[in-house]
């Protein structure tokens, strides 16, 4: 099986000085291999075939069989890199903190040890209050996007 550790390798060699960064690497049982990239701006196409080709180049097929994917991570995956959270500065996310509370607010700051958002408090008798509350990247225990559809 190929080692997820020589993918993670390879994966941020290709990425260093480039501003994209490596989410994810996993490798199942199968040799299905699923690296997941993002960016400030954004991923393309072709970051994710080169990204590919640079990985396929330097694993060896006569030796191991594999099958590669690179991609985004996309809307439905929780966010796993600190980068991922200032990409999302004053979007609504979904987050579920390691004490089991579940909040739905906008990112207003985020740095490489966590972020503050401002929230709705709900009342009884609807008296909602708007709260800001500051999160370590480790008190977290899953953050998502907030997918709105609006005209």
């Amino acid at each position: 099986m190929i080692a997820e550790k020589q993918v993670v390798k390879l994966a941020n060699e290709f990425l260093k000085g480039t501003d994209l960064f490596l989410i994810e690497v996993l490798v199942k049982p199968t040799n299905k291999i699923s690296v997941f990239i993002d960016g400030l701006k954004g991923v393309t196409i072709e970051g994710c075939q080169q990204l590919s080709r640079y990985i396929e180049e330097h694993l060896d097929r006569e030796s191991e069989d594999f099958d590669l994917t690179v991609s985004s991570p996309g809307a439905d995956r929780p966010l796993k890199h600190p980068a991922q959270y200032t990409k999302n500065l004053g979007k609504e996310l979904e987050i579920v903190t390691l004490a089991g509370d579940k909040l739905i607010g906008k990112v207003n700051t985020a740095d490489e040890h966590g972020i503050s958002i401002s929230y709705i408090e709900k009342r009884p008798k609807k008296l909602s209050e708007e709260k800001i509350i500051s999160l370590l990247y480790h008190d977290i225990k899953s953050a998502k996007e907030v997918i709105t559809f609006k005209k």
